[in-house]
């Protein structure tokens, strides 16, 4: 019989000293504590970026767009690291060239079911090695484009994005990947 290893998350204080741990499943709530999290965009050798559409079974943002891949570093874990298994889990992609983006990146979103966001949430860019293999639990759709393209559309029609895309967009340090 396979045991199911519980996933843990690292809360953090509001300097992001960790102060904890509490099992992934049950600390996304109506009253989150801040944790720590990390975003990434990963981008191919043509400069396009990558898209994806959550999938609908997800319990907060359903089929919204969002970047390539969001997730927490378990107790312990090099951020860049968490980023690779994350990456190799929800879309199935190898990627190199992992770089800071926005290393102060935090946010708080409420999901239109209640459910709280609430990370320090350093963001990334990296390079992909090949075309994801999304796992259908994880993605419903996937693209790759132009980085002016994604600004647009989220400018034009932010409700269909994740509130932290929007954000980093927002925040991002000079022109989107230019």
């Amino acid at each position: 019989m396979v045991q199911e290893v519980l996933e843990q998350v690292v809360l953090v204080d509001d300097d992001g000293t960790p102060m904890g741990t509490a099992d992934k499943a049950t600390v996304h709530t109506s009253n989150t504590p801040l944790h720590l999290a990390f975003s990434c965009h990963v981008v191919n050798a043509e400069g396009k970026v990558l898209v994806t559409r959550r999938a609908l079974t997800k319990a907060t943002w359903p089929g919204v767009w969002t970047n390539a891949v969001c997730g927490h570093p378990a107790p312990g874990e090099e951020m860049v690291d968490a980023i690779i298994r994350r990456v190799r889990h929800e879309i199935g992609l190898e990627i190199s060239d992992i770089t800071p983006a926005i290393p102060g990146f935090r946010y708080r979103a409420v999901d239109a079911s209640g459910i709280v966001e609430h990370e320090i949430c350093p963001v990334f860019i990296a390079r992909a090695v090949s075309d994801p293999t999304p796992r259908d639990d994880e993605v419903c759709e996937w693209k790759w484009v132009e980085p002016s393209e994604l600004q647009t559309a989220v400018a034009s029609a932010p409700f269909a994005f994740s509130p932290w895309l929007v954000d980093q967009l927002d925040q991002w340090p000079g022109d989107y990947l230019a």
